[in-house]
């Protein structure tokens, strides 16, 4: 049985386009697997706790050694690795937070990457083969040839973060998102629109059969 893992991680609740994609995109994979499963997390109402010295050496020290401290921060790290485990396909949504992705989904990333996501003697990552996309928004302009190019951080960074765990992120990308609410992007508006529109249309052909017999 199919298994979709859809994590959250925008500040913005309703009013988040990152949430509006990925709800976009498990609507999507339901109409696809309706026999599936999902699993759902709101890094942005729950975050994860950041790795700290009480107990952020837990994937250090044998088990058997760990501090309270470390073996709750362990605990909720293989919690977080048998999530993606049991996953076929994750679905993240990142918004950029100052050029870059938001605490949340970083400490995500630091929970899922030890023993059970990287095996420990060959460095090979345990959980490649799974589909993850990342739905993606920016509230300005990042294109190549703009002032900007090369300032989302969070983009670039994810890719490198997980590599060690095997995944390989896709990402479809709304940008210019706060041209309707910010009177300086007004003339931006038109992009936006057709930048939302070209994210919502990649969506919709995630799991679309690429021909129909007739």
């Amino acid at each position: 049985m199919a298994h979709l893992l859809h994590i959250d991680s925008s500040i913005k609740g309703d009013q988040s386009v990152s949430r509006r994609l990925s709800a976009r995109a498990a609507d999507a994979w339901r109409a696809a697997h309706p026999d599936g499963t999902v699993t759902y997390r709101d890094l942005g109402a729950h975050p994860l706790p950041h790795l700290d010295t009480a107990g952020g050496l837990a994937r250090m020290v044998p088990p058997e050694d760990h501090t309270p401290a470390q073996a709750a921060s362990w605990r909720l790290s293989q919690e977080v690795i048998e999530e993606v485990r049991q996953a076929d396909t994750i679905l993240l949504g990142l918004p950029l937070y100052n050029f870059g992705a938001p605490s949340s989904v970083k400490s995500w990333v630091d929970h899922l990457i030890g023993p059970g996501s990287v095996d420990s003697e060959s460095g090979t990552g345990l959980l490649g083969g799974r589909e993850f996309i990342v739905l993606a928004s920016r509230g300005g302009g990042y294109a190549p040839g703009t002032p900007r190019d090369g300032w989302d951080h969070a983009e670039q960074w994810l890719p490198h973060g997980v590599s060690m765990t095997g995944l390989e992120p896709r990402f479809i990308t709304a940008e210019l998102t706060l041209a309707e609410t910010t009177p300086a992007m007004a003339e931006l508006i038109p992009l936006a629109v057709k930048s939302l529109a070209a994210a919502e249309d990649a969506i919709d052909r995630l799991w679309t059969p690429a021909s129909v017999a007739v």
